[in-house]
């Protein structure tokens, strides 16, 4: 295992390599960019890397160090696991020891100040076992705001035998304060040739389903690795239902003008209901998968979007494009605005106990009235 094995993202590969070689590895580092992309997973190497006794820009992976960081990364995460599953919140937080390389995740919806305060305990500490104490925050944006000035004081002046790795998807979600005082290392999503050489490996998919593959993955290696295809066409299915039986077969709006012009809505005259009605039913079936029935249909309005205004190498749903076409046209820019706000909406509310088939059944009636 070693550096040449990371996926994707060679630039910022070829950045920490280089900080290594010139033994210039900052205090305080900051990660940020898509989600899946490894930002996670170079951060670990990196903690090996610092620490290895045989390589300077690199990790053996065999040495003595590297197997006692692996080692602390296996319990980190699996403590971390366990935390997340105890019911009463306030035992998540009982009896934290950080290790010398040390993964600090969110065990509830925030990492918590306890979690802080005993970073901030161990890393004006000597390293244990290790040479160099490592603090990977993962999901740095998630730190609850009652712990953020006291994680502020740790990067103003942190100690020569502790890094700390920040984590992040959008590293703008952090305090500017935070950002000035990290060098940060910009991730992108992974080439495309990169995504389909894992789809075809890993996944065996055919040649001919790899265009969609890829695309759905959306540059994402660990959303490629996961990726099973007749799971999101079933998971897809219910929007087409919902998008036919929403739209159905359109008719001019008389005295319109502009009902020829590509892209202005034009009045169905709903001869489909059922239909929706039954595509409402099951997009709501299973309430623990709903945020991921709404990517899916968030990814639909976005396809939606670029074809109207003639972007088809952004389409992600290539196996759709003719019905894509026709459900632009007849929606029109106002209709799939309706809808994403309509998505939007039952994006904030999942975590609420509401009626999630009824709402969707209102959107339906409220872009047929447009």
């Amino acid at each position: 295992m070693s550096f040449s094995e990371f996926l994707g993202n060679s630039k910022a590969v070829a950045e920490v390599r280089g900080m290594l070689a010139a033994d210039r590895v900052s205090g305080a580092l900051l990660f940020a960019g898509p989600d899946g992309v490894g930002k996670r997973t170079l951060a670990e190497m990196l903690a090996k890397a610092v620490n290895c006794e045989r390589l300077k820009d690199d990790f053996c992976g065999a040495c003595a160090s590297c197997r006692k960081a692996e080692n602390m990364l296996t319990l980190a995460r699996e403590d971390t696991g366990r935390r997340r599953e105890i019911k009463d919140s306030g035992r998540r937080v009982e009896g934290f020891v950080y290790f010398d390389l040390q993964l600090i995740a969110p065990v509830t919806r925030y990492i918590l100040i306890e979690q802080i305060r005993q970073a901030r305990n161990v890393a004006y500490t000597r390293p244990f076992e290790l040479a160099r104490r490592v603090l990977i925050i993962d999901q740095a944006q998630s730190v609850h705001w009652q712990a953020v000035d006291l994680l502020l004081k740790m990067l103003e002046e942190p100690p020569e035998t502790t890094l700390f790795i920040l984590v992040c998807p959008n590293a703008y979600e952090l305090r500017p304060t935070i950002r000035s005082r990290c060098r940060r290392v910009q991730f992108l999503p992974a080439e495309d040739a990169v995504i389909e050489k894992i789809l075809e490996v890993e996944r065996r998919l055919p040649r001919a389903q790899l265009p969609l593959a890829v695309r759905i993955a959306s540059g994402s290696i660990a959303r490629a690795k996961a990726l099973d295809l007749g799971e999101f066409e079933q998971r897809r299915l219910p929007w087409l239902g919902y998008l036919d039986g929403l739209v159905g077969e359109a008719e001019p709006v008389r005295g319109s003008a502009d009902t020829n012009r590509p892209g202005v809505a034009v009045k169905p005259n709903w001869s489909d209901w059922q239909t929706v009605f039954d595509s409402t039913k099951a997009l709501t079936e299973k309430r623990e998968s709903y945020e991921e029935t709404l990517n899916v249909g968030y990814a639909l309005l976005r396809d939606l979007t670029s074809v109207l205004h003639a972007r088809d190498d952004e389409v992600v749903n290539l196996d759709l494009r003719p019905r894509l076409k026709v459900w632009a046209s007849k929606l029109g820019m106002t209709g799939i605005e309706k809808l994403k706000n309509g998505l939007d909406a039952a994006y904030r509310l999942q975590t609420r106990n509401v009626n999630q088939q009824l709402g969707l059944d209102a959107l339906a009636v409220e872009v047929g009235m447009q």
